[in-house]
């Protein structure tokens, strides 16, 4: 069956918590976005489904704490290859708003770190602010917010 695609943009979601999985797919289809989302449950899924893809991610969304591999440890893999893979946009998205999570994160280079909201419609607001802007103009903003070491 052959089906036209409707999307302009690949995001993949790598997230443990299957209802957070699914607010955020549910998020981006509110939002009427011209996206297509990929999720993963895990690290290890991420990566291996970045492996076998056809069409690279434009930006991956990253959770921090996941079962076999976390998400510090996925973001260093993606970014220490010697792949096209250093060029995809990746977001860490977590509950912790801790300075080290947030250094830690820059440090390995995510482009930039999002704290999970805790309504649907901030979670809406916080995708449509990151999809939209620049990511270096947000990440910025966000380190100016950090305390000094």
């Amino acid at each position: 069956m052959s089906q036209k695609q409707n999307w302009e943009k690949i995001i993949y979601l790598a997230e443990d918590d299957e209802d957070d999985r699914l607010l955020f797919a549910d998020a981006v289809e509110e939002l009427n976005l011209p996206v297509l989302v990929v999720q993963t449950a895990d690290g290890c899924e991420l990566l291996e489904t970045l492996e076998k893809a056809k069409h690279l991610p434009e930006t991956i969304f990253l959770d921090i704490n996941m079962p076999r591999k976390n998400g510090f440890e996925c973001l260093k893999e993606i970014r220490n290859s010697g792949s096209d893979f250093k060029n995809i946009k990746i977001i860490m998205l977590s509950t912790s708003s801790s300075a080290m999570h947030i250094r830690t994160a820059y440090n390995l280079g995510a482009d930039y770190y999002a704290v999970k909201p805790p309504t649907f419609m901030e979670l809406k607001d916080l995708l449509k602010g990151i999809l939209d802007r620049d990511l270096k103009t947000l990440r910025k903003e966000m380190e100016k917010k950090l305390p000094a070491c």
